[in-house]
């Protein structure tokens, strides 16, 4: 019975260790995550969602543009853990008219799932 319950003990174990071994690769993918910054003159007004997640981090957004200019962006989900503060993004793009704006500090993974998943929106506005 003792060898049966160090057997559980022991996969629970590498369950946990390949969970976490998977969370840091991904994190580790968003260092070096490039937001490209999409050409406003070419988005055809509308509103448009757009979404990109890399685990444990999801952003679905959507996003209005009138007259080639985004007029507002409203996050429909994020899952986060601790970057709650990544949420405030969403005004310095509207702001500044762009996807090169500052990511937020102590949420630096959020700010770049967001600001891709707002990427990814505006390309499908693409005409």
């Amino acid at each position: 019975m003792k060898k049966k319950y160090i057997l559980i003990l022991f996969l629970v174990f590498i369950g946990v260790y390949s969970g976490i071994k998977t969370i840091q690769s991904n994190l580790e993918r968003l260092q070096d995550l490039e937001i490209a910054n999409v050409d406003l003159t070419e988005v055809v007004d509308g509103t448009y969602t757009g979404s990109f997640k890399v685990f444990p981090i999801i952003a679905e957004v959507k996003v209005t543009v009138k007259n080639h200019q985004i007029t507002g962006v409203e996050l429909l989900k994020h899952q986060s853990g601790q970057g709650a503060p990544a949420d405030k993004i969403l005004d310095q793009i509207v702001e500044a008219q762009t996807l090169k704006v500052d990511v937020i500090s102590g949420a630096t993974y959020s700010s770049k799932i967001i600001l891709k998943a707002v990427e990814n929106s505006l390309n499908n506005a693409i005409e």
